[in-house]
């Protein structure tokens, strides 16, 4: 009887990557294998991605992790370096940097390194979050190609707002400002995540970068418009055990502050798996679970080590058999609907509690 383990199937990323590629053939393709992986572990996934033409990592110690287990492959760090020391680590380790402020911009023009660096300018094109503003980018241009610590041809990224969104107008719009900014450019262009990828193809460019879908759960809360319907299975199944069968009577509350109270003789499963191990507290009652096939529904708080399910009064599960809290049967999708989440956070706020087991 196992307690919570998190099962990541490599041969399925492999196979979603293969899908990836066919939505988006000729591009290169910068697997984001930032927050360890999504949650399915940041060097295994790297590793298990021999075809990726890159990675890319939020924070430098990611790059310097992937570095250090072998992989010789470029590394994008996405959100840039935060501070100029940081700027020869990235010159001895052949890490790349994206710029989007002007403070990044004067330490690489004051930084004496050994090399130049190869830098993707990230252009403000209607997120609003980080990146040059269109009035800006020619100025950024100018100076990052004067630069002697900037290795050229200048690369050029931007990233989507509503790219999920697949009524919204402004996507095309970020898409139009992007190209028009970069027309003429001679630099490789990034502008496609997951989203864009599957449902956006003007912005797949030289480069795309994929991210949730690689893992086999859709950027998208539409339901039509699953993983699975895009040919992409869950890489990571979250899986515990069954430690206890009850039986609650009509009228008998369940869990802390007896928030669930049933409405007859029904028998209760409890799993071991709880918020210590990252599944989430805000879990209301009737979210799904995956017992023997059969979805059950949460009944009651989850607790720091266990949630209970109610197993119905005609159940026939016994202590020690398997429960599926996402993944296989089950999409981490679905869960997410339920918490009121999104399934990037399920997948990301797993615990050290949680046994990675690769397959």
């Amino acid at each position: 009887m196992k307690a919570a383990t998190a099962y990541i199937d490599t041969e399925a990323l492999r196979r979603n990557m293969a899908q990836i590629r066919q939505q988006a053939p000729g591009c290169k393709l910068l697997a984001m294998v930032k927050a360890n992986g999504y949650g399915h572990g940041l060097e295994q996934v790297a590793t298990g991605l021999p075809d990726a033409d890159g990675f890319g990592v939020a924070r430098i110690e990611e790059a310097l992790s992937l570095r250090a287990c072998g992989v010789v492959k470029p590394i994008l760090l996405m959100e840039g370096f935060y501070s100029p020391s940081d700027l020869p680590v990235l010159v001895t380790n052949n890490i790349q940097t994206v710029v989007h402020t002007i403070e990044q911009l004067e330490a690489l023009e004051q930084a004496s390194l050994e090399m130049p660096v190869k830098v993707w300018l990230k252009i403000d094109s209607g997120m609003h979050r980080l990146g040059v503003r269109p009035e800006e980018f020619q100025q950024f241009v100018d100076r990052l190609h004067a630069s002697e610590n900037v290795a050229q041809p200048l690369r050029y990224m931007s990233h989507f707002a509503c790219a999920d969104e697949l009524d919204s107008p402004v996507t095309d719009s970020q898409i139009q400002t992007f190209m028009s900014l970069t027309q003429g450019c001679r630099g490789e262009r990034s502008l496609a995540n997951s989203a864009g990828i599957l449902a956006w193809p003007d912005s797949h460019l030289e480069w795309i970068r994929p991210g949730i879908i690689m893992y086999g759960i859709s950027p998208f809360a539409d339901r039509t418009h699953s993983a699975e319907a895009f040919g992409m299975q869950p890489v990571m199944t979250l899986t515990s055990s069954v430690i206890a069968v009850r039986t609650v009577k009509q009228g008998e509350a369940v869990g802390y502050g007896g928030t669930w109270v049933s409405e007859r003789d029904t028998k209760v499963g409890v799993v071991a798996i709880g918020y210590g191990d990252g599944y989430p507290r805000t879990a209301p009652n009737g979210t799904p679970v995956l017992i023997n096939g059969r979805r059950v529904p949460i009944a009651g708080r989850v607790s720091m080590d266990m949630l209970t399910v109610d197993l119905g009064p005609d159940a026939t599960d016994r202590v020690g058999d398997e429960a599926v809290l996402w993944g296989q049967g089950l999409p981490a999708e679905v869960v997410a609907e339920h918490v009121g989440t999104i399934a990037y956070e399920l997948v990301t706020k797993l615990t050290s509690r949680v046994t990675m087991a690769y397959r």
